[in-house]
């Protein structure tokens, strides 16, 4: 019986997308590297516990309005109101330790977080305007804990282009292998020409010193990489996930040791 209830409270509490995961944590781990403090602490217990709120909130929306009082309906509740109160309890933190005004790529980022929102409730988490809103808005973490830690407001958002050319280019290579791996058209140009304008983009912010040159080199790497994986057979979804949250370190890595070394 406890057996079955910890299976019951694991199925509602740990979300089971390898991307998610990736998208939420990547922000936080970049933030960190290049502006370490405690208020960036609040934004971060603040973003996980808005991830992980996600899956009980599908759970607790759709047993509500099919009027089902399940275990896990109890479950999900529970869990949806931790995660609620730990994200309150964290923003609280980074008004309280933040050392100038973080809150602007919060403004940003709702707009974007309802999309998924809504696409979460509706049956539609799996659309490509679901899945780039979602992870876009998860990137917000990482200039809400620059500013939160006193950088201007450019370098600050530039972190946050960083991150979402990484997540755009790796969402549309993700749903192009599961394509191929079903058999369906994969659609390949889209991948391409998503790699070579977002790396124009960070190519040009790189120039203006918005971003670090290290940056740019690091998804001239994944475009390299998505051009390898698309030559050649489809691999398991689970690797596939995996290798996404692989490209991202490598992302965040160079960041952050561009930031630190000056290129």
């Amino acid at each position: 019986m406890q057996h079955r209830r910890a299976e019951e409270w694991r199925a509602v509490a740990v979300p089971t997308e390898h991307g998610g995961w990736g998208f939420t944590l990547e922000p936080i781990l970049l933030a960190q590297a290049v502006a370490p403090g405690i208020a960036g602490v609040g934004i971060a217990v603040a973003a996980l516990s808005a991830f992980v709120a996600r899956r009980p909130l599908r759970i607790l929306v759709t047993d509500l309005r099919s009027r089902r009082r399940l275990p896990r309906t109890r479950a999900a509740r529970r869990v949806a109101e931790a995660c609620l109160a730990a994200a309150a309890a964290g923003l609280a933190a980074a008004v309280v330790f933040a050392r100038a005004p973080w809150w602007w790529p919060l403004l940003a980022a709702l707009p974007l977080a309802a999309v998924q929102v809504g696409a979460d409730l509706t049956g539609r988490r799996r659309s490509f305007p679901a899945e780039a809103s979602g992870a876009l808005a998860m990137g917000a973490a990482a200039p809400m804990i620059a500013l939160a830690h006193g950088w201007e407001l450019a370098p600050a958002f530039g972190l946050w282009a960083v991150l979402g050319a990484r997540d755009l280019v790796s969402i549309l290579l993700v749903r192009a292998q599961i394509r191929r791996g079903r058999g369906e058209p994969a659609l390949p140009l889209a991948t391409h020409l998503a790699h070579a304008a977002t790396l124009v983009a960070l190519g040009s912010l790189a120039a203006v010193g918005v971003v670090p040159i290290a940056s740019a080199p690091a998804l001239a790497g994944l475009w390299v990489w998505a051009a390898l994986s698309l030559a050649r057979p489809p691999v398991p979804a689970r690797t596939l996930g995996w290798t996404q949250v692989l490209a991202g370190l490598l992302v965040v890595a160079a960041t952050a040791v561009g930031h630190h070394l000056g290129f």
